[in-house]
């Protein structure tokens, strides 16, 4: 990864622009909360059931020849796993993913069906950055980072520039599920009028506490356990901390059975499957975490979910 580079809004552009080559946008959906309509950004509906194609593919196709014909390594507990080997096979280009063997079966699964090499670790116990640095320098390949590379952060943004096609205006904000911050920090880049408002698992908010004291702050050893699988870095970067501050609302947690709640809501008012991960934004605007109006945007990141714990989450409602 090129550290020297800054994702910026030409770049946003650029991204959205590529993606509209290959893909058709997601829809934005009606959705009403609280006597109040807003919209909802459907990105379970993406080939690969999660936002994370879009920056897999704005990296993966900007490599030189020399970079593709290395290879690329990425780290991912599945969503960002799937958009690189998704954008790797259609680019005949070699992917390791580093994924934490306890990731959803169903994640392992569908990465594999895309063609790509798995390299198991122990989440907690292994530094997964470190095994993948490990993977990097024994092959040359390219770094692919699931956060923090400036591209996947572009990449990311593009669904802010569909919004805001899709409306005819930009929103009045954008409630968007948040692990490491890459998805938060392209919106800020993509939405410069929007209000970004990040949503994490209770005990895992690393960027909203960053966001807040103005430095990178660690998960604590001792973190909660979350269903939000896809939303446990244990720190974002300094690149999404430089993109969202001043330009995100921090300190938005939800907690498991908000998430329950989210997910259940969605299937029946919406007949979507989303994912733990996936429904913490839609979590946070129905337990009243966040200030709602009609230019509201509510994304829906993936919808990746065990068929029996989804089934279970469905019957428990």
């Amino acid at each position: 990864m090129q550290a020297e580079r800054i994702p910026d809004h030409a770049g946003v552009l650029e991204a959205a622009r590529k993606i509209a080559a290959i893909l058709p946008p997601t829809p934005l959906l009606p959705l009403e909360i609280g006597g109040v309509q807003l919209w909802a950004k459907a990105e379970v509906l993406q080939p690969i059931g999660a936002f994370k194609i879009r920056g897999a593919w704005h990296r993966l196709s900007a490599l030189t020849d020399d970079e593709r014909a290395r290879g690329v390594v990425a780290v991912s507990s599945g969503n960002h796993a799937q958009g690189v080997a998704w954008a790797a096979k259609r680019l005949g280009i070699a992917a390791t993913i580093v994924m934490p063997r306890d990731a959803p079966q169903v994640k392992l699964d569908a990465t594999r069906a895309l063609g790509a090499q798995i390299v198991l670790y122990d989440r907690p116990g292994e530094d997964r950055d470190a095994v993948a640095a490990t993977l990097v320098e024994q092959s040359g390949a390219v770094l692919v980072h699931a956060f923090g590379d400036p591209w996947v952060i572009e990449g990311q943004g593009s669904a802010g520039i569909e919004i805001m096609q899709q409306l005819g205006r930009a929103p009045s904000r954008i409630v968007a599920c948040c692990g490491g911050g890459g998805l938060a920090a392209g919106l800020a880049l993509a939405c410069p009028d929007s209000a970004i408002v990040p949503v994490e698992p209770v005990g895992w908010d690393m960027v909203g506490q960053s966001i807040a004291r103005g430095e990178l702050v660690q998960a604590a050893p001792d973190a909660p356990a979350t269903i939000c699988d896809a939303l446990q870095p244990t720190a974002t970067k300094a690149i999404n901390l430089s993109l969202l501050r001043g330009r995100a609302e921090p300190g938005v947690t939800v907690a498991d059975e908000e998430v329950r709640v989210a997910q259940r809501y969605a299937f029946a008012k919406l007949h979507l499957v989303v994912e733990p991960g996936g429904a913490a934004a839609l979590a946070a605007a129905l337990a009243g975490k966040v200030q709602l109006d009609s230019d509201t945007v509510v994304m829906l990141t993936g919808g990746n979910v065990d068929p029996a714990a989804f089934a279970h989450t469905i019957a428990a409602g």
